[in-house]
């Protein structure tokens, strides 16, 4: 199951093949609702985070002891069942998503999984779910609309606490971050790493792996 579905996590222009084919050769395998998660991915051309990023996701929550994740964009929750097993049974994360099919399809995966308790859906736009939020976040994941993308960090980081993480998906956007004449989607995320990078309360590093990753902590 690790291994089966190592080409469909390539994001082509970023790294070689053959070191994301190694990179995914040597991950251990996941359990068995994961792996059925990314079968689905695969064959549906679901987008998730997959294996690779969900265990930086993981770890992050782990080495910042998070307990509270505001997740914008889910679709089947995949990337919210690594952040409920790290957040551990204390531990809350809220799920968003556009598309209540998916919230369905989420809810019996995190079921399955015994995180459901951990675990609060919510559907509609991202963005106004954030904001109606009175509390803030030990971390902020971002994996919606990339258009939206520098929307979601200007109303994001007064919801995120001090210390905490604001991390997003698809940083580098398959490469065509480096390309001219870049589309919207690309200028939009463009102008949020830019955000980023230049936002003095924020120290903000960009890992190459997969379609990228952005890790910023708020300082």
């Amino acid at each position: 199951m690790a291994n089966s579905n190592n080409a469909y996590w390539r994001m082509g222009g970023i790294t070689v093949n053959a070191v994301e084919d190694y990179v995914y050769s040597i991950l251990p395998p996941r359990d068995e609702v994961l792996a059925e998660m990314e079968n689905e991915a695969a064959s549906n051309n679901v987008p998730i985070v997959g294996p690779a990023v969900g265990r930086l996701l993981y770890q992050l929550a782990v080495i910042s002891k998070a307990k509270y994740v505001f997740e914008m964009g889910s679709a089947i929750g995949y990337s919210t069942i690594w952040w409920a097993q790290a957040v551990g049974s204390d531990g809350r994360v809220f799920y968003t998503d556009g598309d209540p099919k998916n919230a369905d399809r989420a809810r019996k995966y995190f079921q399955r999984a015994g995180v459901s308790d951990r675990i609060v859906v919510k559907t509609g736009d991202a963005l106004e779910l954030l904001s109606e939020e009175k509390q803030q976040f030990d971390i902020i994941f971002c994996d919606i609309d990339k258009s939206d993308y520098p929307r979601a960090l200007r109303l994001g980081l007064p919801k995120l606490k001090r210390g905490g993480l604001f991390v997003a998906d698809n940083a580098l956007w398959s490469g065509k971050v480096a390309q001219k004449n870049p589309d919207k989607e690309t200028e939009a995320i463009l102008e949020f790493n830019r955000m980023l990078y230049e936002t003095k309360d924020l120290f903000t590093t960009v890992l190459p792996i997969r379609d990228g990753v952005a890790v910023a902590v708020k300082k």
